[in-house]
């Protein structure tokens, strides 16, 4: 068996054996699949959803949605889970045995990744069979975004549950790196209403790149309506009026031909 297949079989058996502990805790498991779809509730009557119809409440419901996913389900969990991992020793029992540290981690990390991305796939079809939801201008963005976004907060889940001590000090520990990119990530109020030194950190964030490439994938723009990545659309139609003025008419100056005015005033003597 080549090593490549190895190591996948071995990812597969600890994601059955946390996607077991998982359900086991219902707690986490109730954090993870309704405490996301709750605070997009919450978000729509704060007014970050839903401000100029249902096509764009649709692209906004499953950018939100997909940013509390990956704040909620993945981060969040990830890091409780290994830090309850680490002080029940099954980590150092795994590190002693064939699994590599990124086995480890993917093994571990994929059953909370999996309850997000589901969460995301039933929003979406939601958002297109309720809200009439508009093909992706840029469907190759969606992907991206969903993607990296998620590798970036297994990562950012794995730095620190290394600095977090105990499960309850993991509600300490996570509380910057949940409020701060959710905060300042676009969903709740445009970037560009910041100072520009303040606009600066906000983009460097985890959440800001993935709630933008999910606009511009969703809708073709960002929130500040630049960067149109749509179709053009046959909207600017042919005027029925020739550019062209013949003489005598009015310029946009208010004055008149020299001679029609000389005309006029042949007629007038």
């Amino acid at each position: 068996m080549s090593s490549s297949r190895q190591s996948s079989h071995r990812v597969a058996a600890l994601a059955r054996a946390e996607g077991i502990l998982l359900w086991r805790n219902r707690l986490a498991l109730l954090n993870a699949v309704i405490l996301p779809a709750a605070l997009v509730g919450s978000l729509k009557s704060f007014g970050g959803l839903g401000a100029s119809g249902a096509h764009d409440f649709g692209a906004m419901l499953l950018t939100g949605l997909t940013a509390f996913a990956l704040l909620i389900a993945v981060y969040y969990n990830l890091v409780t889970a290994m830090v309850a991992r680490r002080e029940e020793l099954v980590l150092k029992r795994l590190r002693t045995g064939e699994a590599t540290d990124g086995e480890i981690l993917a093994g571990t990390a994929v059953p909370a990744i999996a309850i997000a991305w589901a969460q995301i796939a039933v929003a979406a079809v939601a958002a297109v069979a309720v809200l009439g939801l508009n093909p992706p201008a840029n469907a190759a963005l969606v992907p991206v975004a969903l993607i990296l976004g998620t590798a970036v907060f297994v990562l950012l889940a794995a730095v620190t549950a290394a600095v977090t001590r105990t499960v309850q000090l993991a509600q300490v520990t996570t509380m910057p790196a949940l409020w701060l990119p959710l905060v300042f990530s676009g969903l709740l109020f445009p970037l560009a209403m910041l100072p520009e030194p303040l606009r600066w950190v906000a983009e460097a964030l985890p959440l800001t790149p993935v709630v933008e490439l999910l606009r511009l994938g969703l809708t073709g723009t960002t929130a500040a309506g630049g960067h149109h990545l749509a179709l053009p659309r046959a909207s600017a139609r042919p005027s029925s009026r020739c550019s062209c003025s013949p003489p005598g008419s009015r310029r946009p100056g208010g004055r008149h031909d020299a001679g029609s005015a000389g005309n006029r005033g042949a007629r007038q003597a």
